[in-house]
Parts: structure tokens; C-alpha cells; sequence
């Protein structure tokens, strides 16, 4: 699966590296809805570099169809409740 990043790029992601992406996206929606700005950066932070540090990041000069659109890491709460779906940023 590719994933993009925005503002970063894009990196493909093997689907077993969901269920941990999952957890974070869980926690992440929580603190939207509660409006737990602490909790929210830190969790959003988290699911970034787990994206990185899971993924492998594609050419810069790459341009392929991204199935997932993460928010950038300065990205306010508003911004994330905006994108966010009952489903979360991550396919179950």
C-alpha cells in the first residue's frame, strides 16, 4: 500500500504492518474526539515515524496513486478532525 505523507512524500507499506499503524490511528481518533490536544500530537507523532520508520520511502520523483493521505506533522487538531472519517486515518 502506498501512503503519502503531507508535505513529506510517499512510502509503501507492507500489510502486515497495519495492526501496529491501527492501535496509533485508534488512539489518534480517541483524542480528536476529546479534543486532547497533548495526547493528539503525541499520538500523531508517533503514527508519522512509525509510517517511516515501517515503510519504504519512494523516489522523490516517483508519483504513484497514494491509497492512504496522512496529515502533516504540524497539522492542528481541526485540520485531523477535518480528514478523519468514523474509520479513522487507517483501513481496518
Amino acid at each position: 500500500m502506498i501512503v503519502r505523507i503531507m508535505g513529506e512524500g510517499q512510502v509503501r507499506l507492507d500489510d502486515s504492518q497495519f495492526p501496529e499503524l491501527n492501535k496509533l490511528d485508534d488512539d489518534l481518533l480517541a483524542e480528536v474526539e476529546s479534543g486532547d490536544e497533548a495526547g493528539f500530537r503525541r499520538t500523531l507523532t508517533a503514527l508519522l515515524d512509525a509510517v517511516r520508520r515501517l515503510g519504504s520511502p519512494l523516489p522523490d520523483d516517483s508519483l504513484e496513486p497514494s491509497e492512504l493521505i496522512l496529515p502533516a506533522a504540524d497539522a492542528s487538531l481541526e485540520e485531523v478532525r477535518a480528514l478523519l472519517s468514523d474509520d479513522g486515518l487507517i483501513p481496518g
